[in-house]
């Protein structure tokens, strides 16, 4: 089950970082979450339920970042069957301004039945915040 949990991320990861946003909302459980420990001000804390991902990640997409790859990504199977670990480095531009953007991220997911019933996505907010904020987003 480590396995098929393991595929389902890299499946939910690749999804998000293509900006395939139904095939992100397809992976997730019907009232599964994603959930931001640390934000800036003005991101919600979490987003719960297909309907409510999909609104989300449709009113964010290429708006404030565009991701292009995501490096240095390692991929964690724990010794619970359902729980992930990934720790990346998110790469990509501001769209604003053209200038290059990174963000450390590491998340932990729970897949349960093939589907991400919890997303924690705990990104460094240092770089968003300089974003929002005009600054070059470099960390």
């Amino acid at each position: 089950m480590a396995g098929r949990a393991r595929e389902v991320v890299e499946r939910i990861l690749r999804a998000g970082r293509e900006g395939d946003v139904e095939a992100f909302v397809e992976l997730m459980a019907p009232e599964g979450y994603i959930e931001w420990p640390f934000r800036p001000a003005g991101v919600p804390g979490r987003v719960r339920g297909r309907a409510d991902v999909r609104r989300h990640l449709t009113e964010a997409a290429g708006t404030l970042v565009t991701f292009d790859e995501y490096r240095d990504l390692v991929i964690h199977e724990t010794l619970d069957p359902e729980v992930v670990v990934v720790e990346y480095d998110a790469v990509g531009t501001l769209v604003a301004s053209g200038a290059p953007f990174a963000q450390t991220v590491i998340a932990v997911f729970r897949v349960r039945d093939g589907l991400v019933v919890s997303y924690r996505d705990y990104i460094n907010p240092l770089p968003l915040i300089e974003a929002l904020t005009g600054g070059a987003g470099d960390r």
